[in-house]
């Protein structure tokens, strides 16, 4: 019986070593507009093969790919197979790495897959990524013969590919956070303005924040209409079973969400993090970084009598608790999971002024901070300590990973940025202001990575996977995705086993962009082209428009702006309803300087017109007049405590003017206040109440218009 039981595996082990013999796998990608309606509105996406997400793309490992990318589309394109050991030609940046491909073009990557796990694909091309483009990429194991007989037992598997959508083009959320506007705020009801903070006792609190110059506290930049699990808001597999154990290959493939992962039917364990095995560790719940991905075991439980126990939620909830998306395993009674509470805002804002010194960096306060180890945002989260919390410290490799014994480049990067202009660098410079970081074949190269902002941030590694020094020696998990949280230092190190050029990146999508990245190059690679390094420095360079315009009884006033990550180019106007009121406009271009940019030195133009004889003195004492004035100017603003501007300039006719004001003082959830005041005698004090991100009711008083109701428009 036994050289029956034997000869049969033997010939099961031939077969299968047979169909799992390395093979080309051959896909075709289609990439092309289509529209969704996910809110009960018709909007534009970019689909693959007809869906969103796109269609899975499953290998073994050894095989070869074959990919064909037919870009359907009247706009360039581009596919990053994010996580995959791929030659650099292949790894799908475009211009830095690959040539984007054009409208109705194909494009063929072939490559080896020497790995296994759980990894995607997305767009590397504008803003692409955030409308659909994306898909999941599963690499399975090869059998081994001797592990066959182990085969009976092993899990079930199902990809989450988790998403966030919002009906909003992309490129007027990245505008629109460039330039501050609290209307996500709003939506989420996360605004902390006055009356909240005395309503909840905060008011110390509220002023201590705006006293170190800091924007509300916040988790997440965009008010996101839906979550999404594989491209629904729920996803149901009924094919599961009681007893079943089901690996879940989940991915974070969201623009900007960072996602808490829950199971309905008890404790998930941990098996793999971004595709590659960890030691297994239980958990209750864990944090998704945007990009990465985990692979956990959960199981359907059994029910007393053995029946089937029903359908159990495996629930992804946004990290800001203003949605979630939800996948049910199995079929019959639904056992559903509570909804996580809101978040207290205002602990998080006591606990960030705490953090936060005077002139923008944080107060590290002597504490050794590092792989998520101590989550200092607990504070707002009222479930915090029920149960077991994933953190990278928990994470252990089942083999050894240490590096070659070669030399080390040591690299420091500070995660600097700010929520006031939106500015996300490494270093205080963005991808465009440096150089790229020379590295060679052979070496070691360590980062040392502490993050100063008051965002967490996943940063991405293309074509490497690197050692997080976690406490776990020569065991330290290997990833391509950190997620370093405020004020933490992490270490990370990789062996430069490559050539050309990679990217380091936050992978939020918008942090990217506005230039939070570094490119790592391979010193004897062949040398880039300089347009294709300017098309690459082009996204962080980007100028972006803005418009105020208020229409009132009294006339006209607003401001136009044109700016990028350094530059501002402003026009600031009040048009009387008649002559005696008059016109008037200034004109100013400066450049922001110093990390948190509070300071702004300009060159500007003063128009002014009104029918009148009358002249006055200014404070100083020196004489101007108002009927007809047409001077240049130079100046400077200054971010006072309080986010009170102080301007402080002088003309070509010698006189003088110091200003002070405020825009947008947060009174009421929806409630502005502004108000300016100058040594010119002239003040203005106005109240705007928000209808909706473009459009509100206005009212102010102006010395020179007088007073004044209506709306405000703006861009």
């Amino acid at each position: 019986m036994k050289n029956l039981f034997f000869s049969l595996l033997v010939c099961v082990a031939g077969q299968a070593a047979f169909s799992q013999a390395p093979h080309r796998v051959i896909y075709h990608l289609y990439i092309s507009d289509t529209v969704v309606n996910y809110t009960g509105r018709l909007r534009h996406a970019i689909a693959v093969n007809g869906s969103l997400p796109g269609p899975t793309l499953t290998f073994t490992e050894g095989d070869t790919a074959v990919i064909y990318v037919h870009n359907n589309m009247m706009m360039a394109t581009s596919v990053h197979w994010h996580g995959l050991i791929v030659p650099n030609r292949y790894d799908g940046v475009s211009y830095l790495t690959s040539p984007p491909i054009g409208p109705m073009q194909t494009y063929v990557a072939t490559f080896p897959i020497v790995q296994n796990g759980t990894y995607w694909y997305h767009s590397h091309t504008m803003l692409q990524e955030q409308v659909g483009l994306y898909g999941a990429i599963v690499i399975h194991k090869r059998v081994a013969t001797e592990a066959l007989a182990k085969t009976a037992g092993a899990e079930k598997e199902y990809t989450v590919l988790l998403s966030d959508w919002t009906d909003e083009r992309p490129y007027e959320v990245q505008r629109s956070l460039h330039y501050a506007t609290d209307w996500y705020a709003i939506r989420k009801g996360s605004v902390q303005d006055y009356a909240a903070a005395i309503r909840q006792g905060y008011f110390k609190s509220k002023l201590t924040n705006e006293w170190k110059r800091m924007l509300p506290m916040d988790v997440s930049d965009v008010a996101y209409d839906r979550f999404l699990v594989n491209g629904r808001p729920g996803d149901t597999e009924p094919q599961f079973h009681a007893g079943d154990r089901v690996r879940l290959r989940i991915i974070n493939g969201s623009s900007s969400t960072y996602f808490w992962l829950r199971y309905g039917g008890g404790k998930m364990t941990v098996v793999a993090s971004d595709g590659k095995d960890v030691v297994p560790v239980e958990v209750d719940r864990m944090i998704i970084g945007v990009s990465e991905t985990y692979d956990v075991v959960v199981t359907i439980p059994v029910s007393p009598d053995h029946n089937a126990a029903g359908s159990y939620e495996f629930q992804a909830t946004a990290e800001d608790r203003t949605g979630s998306a939800s996948l049910w395993l199995g079929e019959g009674p639904a056992h559903g999971l509570p909804r996580l509470p809101a978040l207290n805002y205002f602990e998080g804002m006591k606990m960030m002024n705490g953090m936060m010194r005077m002139n923008g960096d944080l107060n590290n306060m002597n504490m050794a901070m590092s792989n998520q180890v101590m989550d200092m945002n607990t504070v707002m989260y009222p479930e915090a300590g029920a149960g077991v919390t994933l953190n990278y410290g928990m994470l252990r490799s089942p083999v050894k990973t240490t590096l070659p014994d070669s030399p080390v480049k040591v690299l420091h990067f500070n995660l600097t940025g700010n929520m006031n202009r939106y500015v996300w660098t490494i270093n205080n410079k963005a991808v465009s202001e440096t150089d790229r970081i020379l590295i060679r074949k052979g070496e070691n190269v360590r980062i040392i990575l502490y993050n100063g902002t008051m965002m967490r941030h996943p940063m991405h590694l293309h074509g490497h996977f690197f050692r997080v020094l976690n406490g776990q020696g020569d065991y330290a998990p290997l990833k391509e995705v950190v997620d370093i949280m405020p004020m933490e230092t992490d270490t990370l190190e990789f062996a430069a086993t490559e050539s050309g050029d990679w990217f380091f990146h936050c992978h939020i999508l918008y942090h990217m962009m506005s230039g939070m990245g570094r490119i790592f190059h391979y010193v004897d690679s062949p040398p880039d082209s300089a347009m294709a390094l300017r098309k690459v420095y082009a996204d962080d360079r980007e100028i972006r428009p803005m418009a105020r315009v208020g229409l009132e009884s009294n006339g006209s006033d607003g401001e136009a702006m044109l700016a990028d990550t350094r530059y501002r180019l402003e026009t600031e106007w009040r048009l009387g309803t008649d002559d005696v009121k008059g016109y008037e406009s200034e004109s100013h271009f400066g450049r922001y300087l110093g990390k948190m940019q509070y300071w702004l030195p300009y060159v500007g133009w003063d128009f002014r017109y009104r029918r009148s004889n009358e002249t006055e003195k200014n404070l100083f004492g020196q004489t101007d007049t108002k009927n007809h004035r047409n001077v240049m100017c130079a100046g400077i603003q200054y971010t006072l405590p309080l986010l009170l501007v102080i301007d402080w300039r002088v003309d070509m006719k010698g006189n003088l003017r110091l200003q002070l004001g405020r825009e947008d003082v947060p009174v009421t959830s929806r409630l502005r206040f502004t108000f300016m005041v100058n040594t010119d005698k002239e003040y203005m004090a106005g109240l705007r109440y928000i209808l909706t991100k473009y459009i509100g009711l206005s009212t102010h008083y102006d010395s020179d218009m007088g007073f004044g109701a209506g709306v405000t428009l703006n861009y």
